[in-house]
């Protein structure tokens, strides 16, 4: 588990109030692990505001990082240039007289707009031969293996060396917003509201699914245990088969708004997820979170705030990671070697830990 460190070199100038823009990531993980980079700025510069962009989808994670001042909404479809549409992000950035902007994604397009906008520092890699939209240039992404390094070492002066550990990201639920949102779904207050175990079975790439989801319900179930699942559209369908195989304890909460993912992993008492954006959403918000992984690895992709379990399979299996949305070599034994039993009997360990029995 990484620990909460801080940035240790020398607080930049305490007068300094000149806002930063952050081009973050807009697939929902590496969104929430873009708050890394606003807290390493925060800590260099206390009093210079930060804003991300947001995509609509990502826009309700903003509300919870503490020391962003704002999200500036962008519909920025993955994949498209769209042209028009980072023209008016330009004008909308150009009022706002930011005087430094990170650009996390090494595309070309995702320079454009801050380039346009005339802000007169842009940090970011070399990336897609940005050379213009970039003025200060970064070399050396593809030394660092990690994620987080490669973003976090844009909030750093260049060539700094890079700490051990970064600080975590992290999400803020008010406590009484969680309680508000567990009343509008009937989920009990107080005395009446048992432990909840909150099941993410999406994730972008077929491959990073486990199998079993529907049969781990029944057997949290059958334990007593309340079962959320948890989701987008893109779930619908799979959460009424778990509810359908699990029973009047399990409820489907899938929903096309975020932001009730966010209130559902604050609100649960362990979350089970795959290698996907509601793990690291889970994980920033201190729920304790079980990490399903197949296809990919956890030195790569696990939150930066540690899970409470980090679940693969014991079959030795060749080809693992192998990294692909798609399995194209032992009929996805990584992940169906992963019996419901076992998923559930850590769930049950991570349950009598956080009671503190």
């Amino acid at each position: 588990m990484n620990i909460d460190s801080q940035y240790d070199g020398q607080i930049e100038d305490p007068d300094d109030t000149s806002p930063i823009l952050i081009m973050p990531y807009m697939w929902i993980g590496d969104f929430v692990r873009g708050h890394t980079v606003v807290r390493v700025l925060k800590q260099r510069w206390p009093n210079r505001p930060v804003d991300l962009v947001a995509t609509p989808l990502c826009a309700p994670l903003v509300d919870y990082m503490p020391g962003v001042r704002a999200g500036v909404i962008a519909d920025l479809p993955h994949g498209q240039l769209q042209l028009a549409r980072r023209w008016r992000l330009a004008a909308l950035l150009r009022n706002r007289g930011y005087r430094t902007a990170l650009v996390l994604p090494g595309t070309w397009k995702s320079a454009i707009a801050p380039a346009l906008a005339g802000i007169p520092e842009r940090i970011g890699f070399v990336g897609e031969a940005r050379f213009g939209l970039i003025n200060q240039l970064r070399w050396g992404e593809k030394a660092l293996p990690r994620f987080i390094d490669k973003n976090a070492a844009l909030a750093l002066p260049d060539k700094t060396p890079l700490p051990r550990e970064w600080p975590v990201p992290q999400l803020k639920v008010p406590p009484n917003e969680a309680a508000r949102w567990r009343e509008a779904h009937g989920l009990g207050q107080g005395l009446d509201a048992g432990p909840a175990v909150a099941l993410a079975p999406g994730s972008v790439g077929a491959s990073k699914r486990w199998t079993y989801y529907p049969e781990a319900a029944r057997l949290l179930a059958e334990r007593g245990l309340d079962v959320w699942v948890i989701g987008g559209p893109g779930e619908k369908a799979l959460a009424q088969e778990i509810v359908a195989r699990g029973g009047a304890r399990v409820r489907d909460l899938t929903s096309t708004d975020l932001r009730n993912g966010i209130l559902a992993m604050a609100a649960a008492s362990v979350a089970i997820t795959n290698d996907s954006g509601l793990m690291h959403v889970a994980a920033a918000l201190g729920t304790p979170t079980m990490g399903i992984f197949g296809p990919t690895s956890p030195y790569l992709w696990a939150p930066l705030n540690g899970l409470a379990a980090t679940v693969q399979t014991t079959t030795q299996l060749p080809c693992q990671p192998c990294q692909r949305t798609i399995c194209r070599m032992n009929d996805h034994r990584c992940m169906r070697d992963i019996p419901a039993s076992n998923v559930v009997e850590i769930a049950q360990r991570v349950l009598r830990e956080r009671a503190g029995y």
